[in-house]
């Protein structure tokens, strides 16, 4: 086999691993969530970071998130659209720089299946804007020994003795 024939297949290889198995993936439909904005209504309300991190499902560098040492009583809420995602009660140190929680609120958030990294993985996002909003892993603390691996971009922190802002319309 020569290199062009080797370059030719792994891309094509690699092109069908990453394509999503469900339709969440980066091809997921915005119109499959409860709110609906375009892309350019999206970068003009984020900071190009988070925009990047919740519509384009960038990822942040480990250790950058101030909200990975948040420790405080609060909730943490979707950067996007302010829908509650994760009670601070759920929140650990899991060793990996982003901030990490062992559950999130009942429906908050939806799950589907990437093969970025080849081997498939599966991401989640806001229920209700469907920003990415990280990965969740089988390596969790009990009860529920998951690991949801949240982008801290993707995330604001409303701490329990201030009132949580309007949902986004």
């Amino acid at each position: 086999m020569n290199r062009r024939n080797w370059i030719s297949g792994m891309s094509g290889l690699m092109a069908a691993f990453s394509l999503p198995i469900l339709p969440m993936g980066s091809a997921r439909a915005a119109s499959a969530f409860p709110l609906n904005k375009s892309k350019q209504d999206w970068k003009g309300l984020l900071a190009a970071d988070s925009y990047r991190v919740l519509f384009e499902e960038g990822t942040e560098a480990p250790g950058s998130s101030a909200l990975n040492a948040e420790k405080r009583a609060g909730t943490f809420i979707c950067a996007a659209c302010n829908l509650p995602l994760f009670d601070s009660a759920q929140k650990y140190e899991s060793g990996t720089g982003w901030p990490s929680f062992w559950q999130p609120l009942p429906g908050a958030v939806g799950t589907s299946t990437d093969f970025k990294m080849i081997y498939p993985r599966t991401e989640y996002h806001c229920s209700r804007c469907g920003g990415h909003q990280g990965h969740v892993f089988n390596d969790g603390p009990q009860p529920t020994g998951k690991r949801y691996c949240n982008n801290g971009v993707a995330l604001k922190f409303v701490a329990k003795t201030e009132t949580l802002p309007a949902l986004r319309t």
